[in-house]
């Protein structure tokens, strides 16, 4: 797939909810959204079962502009943040309390269509689709109601869409995920915004060392401001970083957490933690199609690689909850922000995103 650019998604038709469908739709106005490397997959060609052309997007909120026949969530004026992780409420995964992947999700069940299999895109009269049922990249788009999560009002939109989510994604990695422990031993491979998120939940956890790995020194700062303990560069070393991180804590981390996505990041941070009790926590989303080899005696000898996905957080409950924590000041993640730019210049923003800036 060729990549894709943002200029050339326009849309000119505004979606609106439409009396009479089966399924209760809401038409939102997107105030701020996020860029997020998940966004750059779809540019790229390189997320799975997409179809194009597309509206990327999916770290926003917004205003409820009207709702569709049956949604009860919402009502027009609320301040929301649009899921890409919906919580149907109704499917196994659900009803679990032990897992948040909701089996509407587009790993299930393509999201490129609303449930009633149309779009509320168009440019120049053909079909535009949508992205994981929200399309954050538009001033207006329109979503399920299981995609959808009401916040506090006062909630200032231009910070909060990271909680759609970047720094759900992260914090929750460390509390939910890994569950870290007081006093122990964190190693974070990407200090981006995910991973300093993941810094954050770490702290907020209790753990007394918490090591941020990144061949950008120039993210070591904030990493540390946020509590970070040490930072290290892969590139300074002769050595696999999984042995220098062995070397550096005795038997390995108690908990390691890969926040690029990339495999052989993957297998480094699942080596650095501890042999016989350390976990390893999956954020960074794999490109499309990639495959993973590692020895197995890896794991036999008690270490467990787990998956996070948005942070284990059963999205429709726990967001504005989180949003909640925000209002009170429990953290803290505006300092994640480190661009704002107008709409008209997002390509700017997937520029700073290459580079590392942002």
């Amino acid at each position: 797939m060729a990549p894709v650019s943002i200029v050339n998604v326009t849309v000119l038709q505004k979606p609106v909810s439409i009396p009479g469908l089966m399924c209760p739709f809401i038409s939102i106005q997107i105030v701020a959204t996020g860029i997020c490397g998940t966004d750059d997959h779809v540019l790229k060609g390189s997320f799975p079962n997409m179809d194009y052309p597309v509206i990327p997007g999916h770290e926003g909120a917004g205003i409820v502009e009207s709702i569709g026949e049956g949604v009860t969530c919402v009502k027009p004026g609320d301040k929301v943040i649009p899921l890409c992780l919906p919580q149907c409420g109704e499917c196994s995964s659900c009803l679990n309390p032990d897992t948040n992947c909701c089996l509407k999700t587009h790993l299930y069940e393509s999201q490129n269509l609303m449930p009633d299999k149309t779009s509320r895109f168009t440019c120049k009269g053909k079909q535009i689709h949508h992205f994981l049922w929200i399309s954050t990249f538009s001033e207006y788009t329109v979503m399920p109601d299981s995609a959808i999560a009401r916040i506090d009002d006062d909630a200032p939109l231009d910070k909060v869409c990271l909680f759609g989510c970047g720094f759900s994604t992260g914090y929750g990695a460390a509390i939910n995920t890994a569950k870290v422990k007081p006093g122990s031993t964190c190693a974070i491979f990407g200090l981006g915004g995910v991973g300093l998120s993941v810094v954050i939940g770490c702290k907020a956890a209790g753990a007394s060392r918490i090591i941020g790995i990144d061949i950008n020194k120039d993210k070591f700062t904030k990493a540390r401001d946020l509590g970070a303990t040490e930072c290290i560069n892969p590139q300074d070393f002769k050595k696999p970083i999984q042995e220098v991180l062995v070397e550096m804590t005795g038997h390995g981390v108690d908990y390691s957490f890969e926040v690029i996505g990339r495999v052989d990041t993957m297998a480094a941070a699942l080596a650095s933690c501890h042999l016989s009790s350390g976990t390893c926590v999956m954020v960074g989303a794999p490109p499309l199609g990639s495959q993973i080899s590692f020895d197995p005696m890896l794991l036999f000898t008690g270490r467990t690689w787990k998956g996070s996905f948005i942070g284990g957080w059963k999205t429709k409950d726990s967001i504005p909850k989180l949003v909640s924590g925000y209002m009170e000041k429990k953290f803290n993640p505006d300092v994640l922000i480190t661009h704002t730019l107008p709409f008209d210049k997002i390509n700017e923003g997937f520029e700073l995103l290459h580079s590392g800036k942002r």
